[in-house]
């Protein structure tokens, strides 16, 4: 693995990977070791423009769109990240998996299709390591319910999320050295103290 890997942070809405992604740049920031931090969706100025429009609550694109426009913003971005692979630690919050996770087993696009346009996107930019942050539906509701505001990924039905996190956990079994899943339940202590620990190990 390189010692500027690309490391993920996945999870479904209210499991906290925002906040651990947080954490893990100030203990970078600290230890004076370079790195870039951006969002799927979002990142670059354009892809900023295209999280916007997915996210706008009076959107209402069918499956295939929204896919479409999600690997749109991944497009914008890939030029910016491939400047500083291998030469910077890169922390991404959500990632290609995100999109498997929710436009397959979410939606049911063929993953055929979303692979395909990954592949292309991506050719040999590769994730070295990532985090998956899982949450119960009870916490998860209790979660969104004291956001200042909510998205339209924030309005689904919780047996989409539940979907969506069985999505990512089948994910993590067939890649098991490259994941490691952090019971968001738990203490939010307890879990920074662990993804910090593996973060030293990984640099």
């Amino acid at each position: 693995m390189s010692k500027k890997p690309v490391i993920v942070f996945e999870g479904i809405e209210g499991s906290g990977k925002s906040l651990h992604i947080l954490n893990v740049a100030k203990y970078l920031k600290k230890k004076n070791i370079d790195f870039i931090k951006v969002r799927e969706p979002g990142g670059c100025i354009n892809s900023e423009k295209i999280r916007n429009l997915i996210l706008d609550k009076k959107s209402n694109f069918n499956k295939v769109t929204d896919l479409l426009l999600y690997l749109a913003s991944r497009s914008e971005n890939i030029d910016q990240l491939k400047k500083y692979y291998k030469k910077k630690v890169i922390l991404i919050d959500r990632f290609k998996d995100s999109t498997i996770a929710y436009q397959h087993y979410g939606f049911g696009v063929d993953i055929k299709l979303i692979n395909f346009i990954n592949s292309f996107i991506l050719k040999d930019f590769k994730v070295d390591y990532t985090f998956l942050n899982t949450v119960n539906k009870n916490n998860m509701i209790k979660r969104l319910k004291i956001r200042k505001s909510l998205n339209r990924y924030d309005k689904f039905k919780s047996s989409f999320y539940q979907k969506v996190q069985r999505g990512f956990l089948n994910l993590a079994k067939k890649n098991k050295s490259k994941y490691q899943i952090i019971d968001s339940n738990k203490d939010i202590e307890h879990n920074k103290s662990i993804i910090i620990r593996s973060i030293e190990k990984l640099l």
